[in-house]
């Protein structure tokens, strides 16, 4: 291995490196000052536990497998609902590049879709299709669409002409022009929206799991809600900030893998 790739990989290793030591500060840092506004405030622990309370309960609910079970219907969810409108919005997204009339007659919908809230509309979609599984999953699929429906669309839009004209002269097929160069091109914008679907899939999840279930971390927010135990609803809330943080996480990692020729060349 060359100086200059190692000098690169050094550098790559520093930055996560310090991207972890900033999150772990950023954690101490919230458990302090929750602790001191616990102290200062002096709340009843129904409504403001501390931190050795949240910790405890968190053990509980562990220990008697009620938050696994809960997380992985949560989870599930997410997944499948990720999955799938991921998977709708860019078979759409390339639709709608390859025909602007189609593009403009469809764009006006898509729009005042996303301007009726999904706590609207949940509680419909749970009246209509049950408080099971697919029900979430819709729901999750639908805050995930129009992010990765905007982000494919702006991606294949930017795919240069001349490329594109060069694809043509030497008699490309679309499906391999699709495959050695828009699919590429695309890519990183459509990480990048795929990003953003993560962490809304989480919402939508928790949306259709307070309106209506019997599992997920909705629910177990609704029992702590209903039981007035705050620990349980911080336990819940917590839960479901690391798992949308290990999604984005994890959806990083794979797009600097796709996308490991950008890493190297962007490398400071």
């Amino acid at each position: 291995m060359s100086n200059s790739s190692q000098t690169i990989i050094a550098r790559l290793a520093r930055r996560n490196a310090a991207q972890a030591l900033l999150f772990g500060a950023s954690f101490v840092i919230a458990l302090i000052l929750w602790q001191i506004g616990y102290m200062a405030l002096n709340l009843p622990s129904f409504i403001l536990p501390s931190p050795a309370e949240v910790w405890l309960k968190f053990l509980s609910v562990l220990r008697s497998g009620v938050l696994w079970r809960n997380l992985s219907q949560t989870l599930l969810e997410v997944l499948l609902g990720l999955v799938f409108g991921s998977f709708t919005a860019a078979l759409l997204g390339y639709v709608l590049s390859k025909s602007p009339a189609l593009e403009r007659l469809f764009s006006p919908l898509l729009v005042a879709s996303q301007s009726v809230p999904m706590v609207a509309i949940a509680p419909l979609l749970v009246i209509w299709f049950g408080p099971g599984l697919f029900s979430k999953v819709l729901i999750c699929a639908l805050v995930v669409f129009f992010p990765v429906l905007v982000n494919t669309l702006v991606a294949l839009r930017e795919v240069s002409p001349n490329l594109r004209e060069l694809m043509a002269s030497l008699g490309a097929t679309p499906a391999q022009t699709l495959r050695t160069l828009e699919l590429p091109a695309s890519l990183p914008v459509f990480m990048g929206g795929l990003r953003v679907g993560a962490t809304l899939s989480v919402i939508g999840a928790i949306v259709g799991e307070l309106v209506g279930s019997d599992r997920g971390l909705g629910f177990l927010i609704n029992v702590g809600r209903g039981q007035y135990d705050s620990a349980l609803v911080f336990v819940a809330v917590i839960t479901l900030i690391l798992l949308a943080s290990l999604l984005y996480g994890s959806i990083l990692l794979l797009e600097k893998r796709v996308l490991a020729w950008q890493t190297w060349r962007q490398a400071p």
